[in-house]
């Protein structure tokens, strides 16, 4: 079997590398282009890890004009056995607040622009791949055991739906991803999880709930400035999170 190898793909605020030792930079050009930002390579306890900055390194590029492919074929390239991804959501259920986790385990695609498939043609066969279950399971239950350990509240299962963005959802749409029956929203997730099922690198995604999006009766609608600001407060819990889980992955 390859040696484990670690591919993180940090999202807003996450992206940092110095939770890395031995740290170096890569540029990588894969078939489909450029990733979104060069790779930073290096060990956190003695196992190789490999950083990738979604929206590239300063968040300039837009949900929309991520390089999917790109990013998961250059973690393929690199040698990466495993995928964590992190990401900030927000909640359309009451009962996930601000700052909790969400271990997510199914996502509901809602985008409209993206190329999320390897398999722009069958020249050499059909390729449909199952989707059932697109979060690894050893991965999802390796991450949730250890939320518990470090006593963070945690949410076992969530539904993601995935937005096109960059705009956040109308009060109409909120409440139709709430019947639909998600329980958290965002813009990346399902277009990666689905490449990398496709790739055959197992992926899971830790969540951190930021907002109610604008379902509430509340009348406080979503603003990018407070996502920054729980997300900001929140991200050394879930960079912990990564660092002792990381040990656990074989």
């Amino acid at each position: 079997m390859p040696a484990v190898k670690i591919g993180i793909i940090g999202g807003s605020g996450l992206d940092d590398p110095d939770i890395l030792k031995d740290k170096k930079e890569k540029e990588v050009i894969t078939t489909y282009g450029n990733p979104s930002s060069n790779l930073i390579i290096g060990k956190i306890n003695g196992v190789d890890v490999v950083i990738l900055a979604r929206h590239g390194k300063k968040h300039t590029i837009p949900p929309t004009q991520v390089n999917y492919r790109a990013n998961i074929s250059a973690l393929k390239s690199e040698g990466c056995t495993h995928i964590l991804a992190t990401t900030a959501v927000g909640s359309l259920k009451e009962e996930i607040g601000r700052g909790d986790l969400v271990i997510i385990d199914q996502f509901i695609d809602f985008t409209r622009h993206r190329i999320i498939t390897f398999h722009e043609n069958f020249n050499n066969g059909p390729v449909h791949t199952p989707m059932a279950a697109p979060f690894n399971e050893d991965l999802r239950k390796k991450l949730i055991e250890t939320c518990k350990e470090l006593k963070f509240k945690v949410h076992e299962k969530g539904t993601v739906v995935t937005i096109e963005g960059p705009r956040f959802s109308t009060r109409a749409e909120s409440f139709m991803f709430r019947s639909w029956g998600a329980d958290i929203i965002n813009m990346s997730i399902a277009p990666e999880a689905t490449l990398a099922n496709e790739i055959g690198i197992p992926y899971a995604a830790v969540a951190l709930s930021t907002d109610y999006d604008c379902w509430r009766d509340t009348g406080e609608v979503v603003s990018w400035e407070e996502v920054l600001k729980v997300f900001s407060e929140n991200v050394g819990r879930v960079k912990n999170l990564l660092v002792k889980v990381i040990s656990k992955i074989k």
